[in-house]
This record gives C-alpha cells, sequence and structure tokens, in this order.
C-alpha cells in the first residue's frame, strides 16, 4: 500500500502544472458564477478546450453534467462540482478484463513513434511481470536503431529476462519470428515485442506490422495479442493523432501515457480515452520501474483535483 501510496503522491506532484492550467481555471469559473446557465457551461467548455480535452470529449463532459444537474435539480455552481468530477471519471473506466494479458500466454507488441519511450516502458514492463513471478521474454524488433537494441538488453539484463535480438539493420519479422518460437520452446507466459516507429514512412510501417502480425498468428495462434501503444504525454494533443494514425495500422488494445511528470498537457489521457475508444491502461511518471503503474482513473482525477481518495 506505501507504494500505491507513493505513486499517488508522484503523480499529483507531477500534475500541478495541468492542475494550474485545468482546476484553477475550473475553480475560477466556479467562483465567479453563482447560477448554472449558458454562459457557465459555455465558460467550461473554453476550460476544457485550453487544457488539451478536445472539442469531443468537452461536449461529452458537459452534455454528462448537464444531465445530471438536471437530474439533481441543482441551481448553484457550488454543488456542481463533484458531479464534475464525476462526470470526468466516468468518461475514463477501464475495464475488468484489461489486463488479461498478463495472466494468459501472450505477446505484447510495443508501438510508437521514437523518442515516446516505447523502449523503456517495455524494459519497465518486463521488470514488473518478472517481479510477479511470470516468465517474461523481450524481443529487440526496433532493429533501425542500434541504441533501442542496446537499450532493451540493459532493461533486459536488469530485470533477469531472455531477449531475443538480431543486429542493426535486420528484419523486425525475423527477429520476431524467432523471438515466438523461442518464447514456444522456454514456455515463455509473456513476450513483449518492442518495434519501429516511423511514422513518417506510414507505407513501410503498415507493411512491417501486418508481417509481424501475420507471423504471430501462424506460429502461435494460441497467444493473446496485446498491442500497446506507447504516447509521450507532454505532446498534447499530438498524441491524440499519433494514436489515430497507428489506429490505421494496427489493431491497438491499450494506450501508456508516458511522461506525465511536469507537463501541462495531462488533460490529454481524458481526451484520449474517450475520443480513441481504447483504454489507457498504464501511465509513466518517471524513470524508475515502479514509476510505470497501471492506469486508475479514480486516482488520476483525484491527483487532478487534489481531492482525497
Amino acid at each position: 500500500m506505501a507504494e500505491k501510496k507513493g505513486f499517488f503522491s508522484r503523480l499529483r506532484g507531477g500534475l500541478t502544472k495541468t492542475r494550474e492550467n485545468l482546476v484553477k481555471g475550473i475553480d475560477s469559473l466556479f467562483n465567479g458564477f453563482s447560477e448554472i446557465d449558458d454562459d457557465f457551461y459555455e465558460e467550461l467548455e473554453e476550460t476544457f478546450i485550453m487544457a488539451d480535452l478536445g472539442i469531443n470529449v468537452t461536449n461529452e463532459i458537459t452534455k454528462g453534467l448537464k444531465a445530471k444537474v438536471k437530474e439533481n435539480k441543482i441551481k448553484e455552481t457550488k454543488e456542481c462540482k463533484q458531479l464534475l468530477i464525476d462526470t470526468i471519471k466516468e468518461q475514463m473506466k477501464v475495464d475488468e478484463n484489461a489486463y488479461e494479458f498478463e495472466e494468459r500466454k501472450s505477446v505484447v507488441l510495443m508501438i510508437g513513434v521514437n523518442g515516446v519511450g516505447k523502449t523503456t516502458t517495455a524494459g519497465k514492463l518486463a521488470g514488473q511481470l518478472k517481479d510477479r513471478g511470470k516468465k517474461v521474454m523481450v524481443a529487440a524488433a526496433d532493429t533501425f536503431r542500434a541504441a533501442a537494441i542496446e537499450q532493451l538488453t540493459e532493461w533486459a539484463h536488469r530485470a533477469n529476462v531472455d531477449i531475443i535480438a538480431g543486429s542493426e539493420g535486420s528484419d523486425p519479422a525475423a527477429v520476431v519470428f524467432d523471438a515466438v518460437n523461442a518464447a514456444k520452446a522456454r514456455d515463455v507466459d509473456v513476450l513483449i515485442c518492442d518495434t519501429a516507429g516511423r511514422l513518417h514512412n506510414k507505407k513501410n510501417l503498415m507493411e512491417e506490422l501486418r508481417k509481424i502480425s501475420r507471423i504471430i498468428n501462424k506460429e502461435y495462434p494460441e497467444a493473446l495479442v496485446e498491442t500497446l501503444i506507447v504516447l509521450d504525454g507532454t505532446t498534447g494533443q499530438n498524441a491524440l493523432m499519433q494514436a489515430r494514425q497507428f489506429s490505421e495500422v494496427a489493431d491497438i488494445s491499450g494506450i501508456v501515457l508516458t511522461k506525465l511528470d511536469g507537463t501541462a498537457k495531462g488533460g490529454i489521457a481524458i481526451a484520449i480515452q474517450s475520443e480513441m475508444d481504447i483504454p489507457v491502461k498504464y501511465i509513466g511518471i518517471g524513470e524508475t520501474i515502479d514509476d510505470l503503474q497501471k492506469f486508475d482513473p479514480e486516482s488520476f482525477v483525484n491527483a487532478l483535483f487534489e481531492a482525497p481518495r
């Protein structure tokens, strides 16, 4: 429990700039209006859009809030704030079976553009699953960057898990082929594959991911395939755009939001889940292995609004 509490404190600290950006605007709005009217809702929408929530999510939250206000016959703004917090939480639910891959024989594909913390996330996840008694293997299928192979090798050593890696410039699909067959032979629980992220060359990326998927389906049909897209929380709406582009080339089952410590754009966690209808499954707020945690909407919104848990 202490670790959870520590993470909550760090998350709350990391979201300081987002809180200043979003919550201060909301507080001044609630203090500035005594009655709930069209002007109040208009200002609220403006505050959300300025905090990187995006138009669609803003509309959803406002619509939900209006319904609750009407249902509860609320007239004054001060009675409305908790309803707003509850409405935001509802936008961010994570299903109970979201982490099914952790309990089954599975292959996890880590996708995303370079520089978002993809390889680091693969390493942290491998370490955490190993600590929980799972037999884990990692595959360095981002063969376009020697640094990615070296980095994942370092994480594999640190986590004491097996790694399958090719040389720089080798065929990523061939690395995955070797890794899948090694995972089966060694009775591995979870195989985590780090892939390259070159969105500027989408056609090649698409072909590569399709080829990798075909290999997994053919060689290891019984495995559950989990495709996690890693996004940099500091990039706000750009992260949402990347998620949209990658969803054209891959069947994304979850989102990992990294670098949420110190960003003013943490509101993107709300936007991305609602816009994409893909759950945020993990968030990262630092460099150590414990700074990657399962996403808890309740804790996140409480940390955002500094509400007690």
